[in-house]
């Protein structure tokens, strides 16, 4: 049984569908990757900012006590516990606490100092934390 070659028309048409359609899935996929790779060092250039943040923060905390020991204890604005404070863009809360032990020698004072700098709203993909703590001897 012999076929005639000009009854298999219309092969060409389904291949080349099916490539237009592989092409098309395989760009949609690169410009999706493309984005995700964006977002992920935009949120990790925020992350080292905020981490700077923090650590600018934490900075001050400690030169705050390390002058005068009896500034953790303040709740004033003036004080270091208290409403955050922005700084390009990030609010750095700076939390303190203090204990104290008898040592051989008098009276040791130990502080703990955390500083929280934070970007963003909780909940959304831009939303940026870093938290730095210090302990203080004095």
């Amino acid at each position: 049984m012999k076929t005639d070659p000009h009854d298999q028309h219309g092969f060409a048409v389904i291949a080349a569908i099916f490539l237009v359609v592989v092409l098309a899935a395989l760009g949609g996929f690169m410009v999706t990757f493309s984005n995700t790779q964006q977002l992920t060092s935009a949120q990790d250039l925020q992350g080292s900012r905020a981490y700077w943040a923090a650590r600018a923060g934490l900075g001050w905390g400690v030169a705050q006590v390390a002058a005068d020991s009896t500034v953790c204890l303040s709740s004033s604005p003036a004080g270091i516990s208290g409403a955050p404070v922005t700084v390009e863009g990030f609010a750095i809360t700076l939390l303190c606490s203090s204990s104290s032990y008898a040592d051989s020698g008098g009276t040791v004072a130990i502080f703990k100092l955390e500083a929280r700098a934070t970007s963003g709203t909780a909940g959304t993909p831009n939303y940026v934390e870093r938290s730095l703590s210090s302990y203080l001897e004095k």
